[in-house]
C-alpha cells in the first residue's frame, strides 16, 4: 500500500519555495512494524530559476508515527540530482530545452554495448586467457634451437618434422621472419612451390613488410617459377625494406642478367656496392661479366677485390680459377683451387671442380685421388659419385662405374643428372632397353627443368641411333620446348635431316634457332671431353662465365664501381694470388702444394685409406658381372 501525505515546509521566506512529500511503503506483512518514512524534498537551486530543482530522499525508519520532518544539513540524506535545465536563449519565457551534448560522443554512446554480465565475463575469460598463452610462451631463446633443430631435420630429410618445429615457432613467433624463411626453402625442396608462395606471403603480413629476407626468398621463387615481372617487384620491396641487404641485390642483377639486361645488373650490382660495402658476391659477379666481354684484366682485379673482400669465398677461388682454364692456364688455375680448398676444406665443389679439372688434363689419378677426399668429406653428396663413376668408365671398367652410378641413386634417388649419366653409359655399352628406362625414371622426377631437356636431347640421339626418326623427332621438339636456347638440339636435330637428305628442312632448323636464340650462349660451351654428359657442379660454374654480350662495351657503370672502391686495398690485392698472373704454362704439378700433409693436419684424413664407402657385397657382384646393371 502506497500513501502519498503532503508535508508542510517552513513559513520563512527563502528564494525558492520547498515543499516535501512523505512517501509511506506498508507491506502486508510487515503492518505490524513502523512504516519505513522517505521524505523526498523538492529544493529551488539558488542562481536558477524556480524551475531549476533538486530532488532528495530521506529514508526514515524511527519508530515515531508518520510525521513531518524538516531536514537540516546534519541528516543523512541521499541526493539524487536531476539533469541541470537551461534557457534556450530567446525571450520564450517558461520554455527550456535540454543540455547539448556532442554529437560526435552521442554517436559513440549509441555504439557502447549496454552491461551485460555474460559478455563481461567472456572477455575477462579471453584476457586470462591471453595472459596464461603470454606465461605458456617459450622464452626467445628456444627460438633459436629450434631454428636450429629444424635445420638439422631438413639436411636429414626429415622434412616433416622440421615443417612441424618450425609451424610452432611461427605460431608462437609470428612477427619473427626466420621461421618463414626457413619453412618456405624446405618447401621449395620439396617442390611444393604453391605452399612455398603461401608461406612467404604470410610472413611478410605478419612482419609489415619489415623483413627483406622473406621479400627476397619469394622473389627468388618467383623467378623459378618464370614469374619474371612478379619477381623484379619482390626484390624490390626488398631493397625498400632494407637498402643494405646485399642478397636481394645480387639476386636482383642476376635476373636482369639472365633477361639480357646487363646495363641493369651492373647498375644494381653498383647499388648494392654502395649501401652494402664490400661484397665478394657482387665483385664476383661483376668480374664474370668483364670475363664475358673479353676483359680478362678487370676481371682479375675484380677477382682479386673479392678474395680480399672473404679470403674465405670458396665461390670466387673458383670462379677465378674457372677463368684461367678457359684461358689455359693450368698452374695458375691449380693454385686458386689450392687456395680454394684451403679456404673451405669440406666444400664439396672444389674439391669436386678440381678433381675434374685434372682428370681433364690427363692427371687422372690426382682427379680420382680427388674425387675421393670430396667424398669420404661429404658421404652424401650424389655428385661426387657420379663424376667418379664417368672418370671409371672412361678409364676403368663400366661394373664399377654402375657400382658407382648405383650407389649415388641410392644416395639422392632425386637426382636427375645420375640417372642421365647412367642412362648414358648404358647407351655406350649398346644396353639400350636399360637406357630408356633409365631416361623414363630421370623424366619421372621433374620433365621441366633443364636437366629434363638434356635428358631428352640425349634420348632422341639413342632413337636416332635405333633408327627409330619419328621418335627422335618428338623427343627434340620436347627438349627444345623446355629449352629453346639449346644449340646442341638444334644442331642435333638439322644433323638428322641432312642425314636424311632434307637439306632444306636442315637449314630451316638452322635458320630457326638464329632467328629465335636470345644473348644467353648455351651449354654447348661447356662440353669438356667425357664430362659432356651433365655435371652440375660444372653447370653452376660456366653458367656464369657464359652469360652476358659480348658485344657490350658500357663501362660507365663498372667504371663508377671502381671508383667507388677507390682502389685502397690495391697493396692487398697485389699479395693475394700474385703468382697466379702469368703467361701460359705446361700442366705441370709442382705447385709446392702438399696435398698429403693437408688432409692429415687440417683434416685428419690418412691419404693411404681414402676409399668409396660401396657395399662389399653389391661392388663385387658388380665386379663378377653377375648384374645387367638394369
Amino acid at each position: 500500500m502506497h500513501f502519498l501525505v503532503p508535508t508542510s515546509s517552513s513559513s520563512s521566506p527563502s528564494p525558492a519555495n520547498t515543499s516535501s512529500f512523505s512517501l509511506l511503503f506498508l507491506a502486508p506483512e510487515n503492518l505490524s512494524k513502523p512504516p519505513a518514512k522517505i521524505h523526498i524534498g523538492i529544493h529551488g537551486i539558488s542562481g536558477h530559476s524556480s524551475k531549476n530543482t533538486s530532488l532528495c530522499a530521506v529514508v526514515d525508519r524511527s519508530s515515531s508515527n508518520v510525521s513531518s520532518r524538516k531536514e537540516s544539513p546534519d541528516e543523512e540524506v541521499l541526493v539524487v540530482r536531476r539533469p541541470l535545465l537551461e534557457n534556450s536563449g530567446d525571450d520564450e519565457g517558461d520554455k527550456t530545452y535540454p543540455a547539448k551534448i556532442d554529437a560526435g560522443l552521442s554517436k559513440i554512446a549509441k555504439k557502447m554495448p549496454i552491461f551485460e554480465p555474460e559478455r563481461s565475463e567472456s572477455s575477462s575469460s579471453s584476457s586470462a586467457a591471453a595472459v596464461a598463452r603470454a606465461q605458456e610462451k617459450p622464452l626467445a631463446v628456444n627460438l633459436d634451437l629450434s631454428l636450429y633443430r629444424a635445420k638439422f631435420l631438413a639436411r636429414s630429410f626429415r622434412y616433416k618434422d622440421a615443417e612441424k618445429i618450425l609451424e610452432k615457432c611461427i605460431a608462437y613467433w609470428p612477427e619473427d621472419g626466420r621461421p618463414y624463411v626457413a619453412l618456405g626453402k624446405i618447401l621449395t625442396k620439396q617442390t611444393k612451390l604453391s605452399e612455398a608462395r603461401i608461406v612467404y606471403e604470410k610472413g611478410c603480413q605478419a612482419t609489415q613488410g619489415e623483413n627483406a629476407y622473406i621479400w627476397q626468398c619469394w622473389a627468388v621463387l618467383e623467378n623459378r617459377l618464370g614469374n619474371v615481372r612478379r619477381a623484379r617487384e619482390l626484390f624490390d620491396a626488398a631493397t625498400v625494406a632494407d637498402k643494405k641487404h646485399v642478397a636481394a641485390w645480387h639476386g636482383w642483377a642476376n635476373l636482369e642478367i639472365k633477361q639480357g639486361n646487363i646495363s641493369k645488373a651492373r647498375n644494381l650490382l653498383a647499388k648494392g656496392l654502395k649501401f652494402c660495402g664490400r661484397n665478394e658476391y657482387i665483385y664476383q659477379t661483376l668480374a664474370l661479366l668483364e670475363a664475358k666481354a673479353g676483359r680478362y684484366e678487370q676481371a682479375r682485379y675484380l677477382f682479386k677485390q673479392a678474395t680480399i673482400s672473404n679470403s674465405k669465398s670458396c665461390a670466387s677461388w673458383l670462379a677465378w680459377a674457372q677463368l684461367e682454364i678457359q684461358q689455359e692456364r693450368f698452374p695458375a688455375a691449380r693454385k686458386l683451387f689450392e687456395k680454394a680448398v684451403q679456404a673451405s676444406p669440406k666444400n664439396r665443389f672444389a674439391w669436386h671442380v678440381w678433381g675434374v679439372f685434372e682428370a681433364g688434363i690427363g692427371n687422372v689419378e690426382r682427379g680420382r685421388k680427388l674425387l675421393k677426399i670430396g667424398h669420404v668429406l661429404n658421404p652424401r653428396d650424389p655428385v661426387l659419385l657420379q663424376s667418379l663413376g664417368l672418370l671409371e668408365y672412361k678409364h676403368s671398367s663400366a661394373n664399377l662405374a654402375r657400382a658407382l652410378l648405383r650407389r649415388a641413386s641410392e644416395l639422392d634417388p632425386r637426382h636427375q643428372p645420375v640417372w642421365i649419366a647412367w642412362g648414358w653409359m648404358e647407351w655406350k655399352e649398346g644396353n639400350t632397353t636399360t637406357a630408356r628406362e633409365l631416361y623414363q625414371r630421370a623424366l619421372s622426377i621433374d620433365a621441366s627443368t633443364e636437366s629434363a631437356a638434356r635428358c631428352l636431347q640425349a634420348w632422341g640421339v639413342l632413337e636416332q641411333r635405333a633408327g627409330n626418326l619419328s621418335a627422335a623427332r618428338r623427343l627434340f621438339r620436347s627438349s627444345l620446348n623446355i629449352n629453346s636456347q639449346s644449340y646442341v638440339t638444334w644442331m642435333t636435330w638439322a644433323q638428322l635431316e641432312e642425314d636424311q637428305g632434307d637439306s632444306d628442312r636442315a637449314e630451316e632448323i638452322r635458320n630457326l634457332y638464329f632467328q629465335q636464340r636470345t644473348e644467353v650462349v648455351d651449354d654447348a660451351t661447356w662440353v669438356t671431353g667425357f664430362l659432356d654428359i651433365i655435371d652440375p657442379a660444372l653447370d653452376t660454374v660456366k653458367r656464369l662465365l657464359n652469360f652476358g654480350q659480348n658485344s657490350d662495351n658500357n663501362n660507365s657503370q663498372l667504371n663508377d664501381t671502381l671508383k667507388y672502391m677507390g682502389g685502397a686495398k690495391d697493396g692487398q690485392s697485389s699479395q693475394v694470388a700474385g703468382s697466379s698472373v702469368g703467361g701460359r704454362e705446361d700442366t705441370e704439378t709442382g705447385s709446392g702444394f702438399n696435398l698429403d700433409a693437408f688432409l692429415r693436419e687440417k683434416l685428419s684424413l690418412d691419404p693411404s685409406k681414402i676409399e668409396v664407402n660401396l657395399d662389399s657385397q653389391r661392388l663385387g657382384r658388380f665386379i663378377r658381372g653377375k648384374t645387367s646393371g638394369a
